[in-house]
């Protein structure tokens, strides 16, 4: 991760700690920026017999993740930070993949969605973990905003699931597995 000098911080908040604060914040803002993009890609991308109400669903969620890296990005400077938000310090710094799906059915996308999302929340849940000895105001908004992502989460899930609770990418580990396992499902369901 790029190196953030900071020429001040909050009051009340030693450099070291708000150092450490900006690291967890400018992690997550890279993972916002990416995932606003990627729903997007996906809004643009998805066919299929559910297309509209995929593609509906999912400007509301790009504009909640477009609004949750303004606040990353605008807490970073309230610590003192430079935000980076350019699409290479993204690609440079963030620990995981770009996106693998291209044009797919609503199931498919959704099957990958799936394992995008958890992966965005396990990290946000992490980060609460640690900024709760270092700065409750950064915790709560990780707090507020994982609640968000998890409701993103569902409504992409409730796609997913079936009426016994089991979900179509339970044993999946990557994008393209899960989005095979979403449409395997739902062709098995037409028969």
């Amino acid at each position: 991760m790029a190196t953030n000098k900071l020429r001040y911080t909050v009051p009340g908040m030693s450099e070291s700690d708000a150092s450490r604060v900006v690291e967890l914040l400018q992690d997550r803002l890279h993972a916002c920026n990416d995932l606003h993009l990627t729903l997007k890609h996906v809004h643009w991308n998805v066919v299929g017999p559910h297309f509209i109400a995929v593609h509906e669903m999912l400007d509301p969620q790009v504009d909640a993740v477009r609004g949750f890296a303004d606040d990353l990005a605008e807490r970073i400077a309230t610590l003192g930070g430079s935000p980076q938000g350019t699409p290479g310090s993204i690609v440079a710094e963030r620990s995981w993949e770009d996106y693998s799906i291209g044009r797919a059915t609503t199931q498919e996308h959704l099957g990958a969605l799936d394992l995008v999302f958890a992966g965005v929340i396990e990290t946000y849940r992490k980060g609460i973990e640690e900024l709760g000895d270092l700065d409750p105001v950064t915790e709560d908004m990780f707090i507020a905003q994982t609640e968000q992502l998890e409701l993103f989460h569902w409504f992409v899930r409730a796609h997913l699931e079936d009426d016994t609770g089991s979900l179509a990418t339970a044993s999946a580990t990557t994008e393209k597995q899960a989005a095979r396992a979403a449409r395997k499902t739902t062709r098995a369901k037409k028969r």
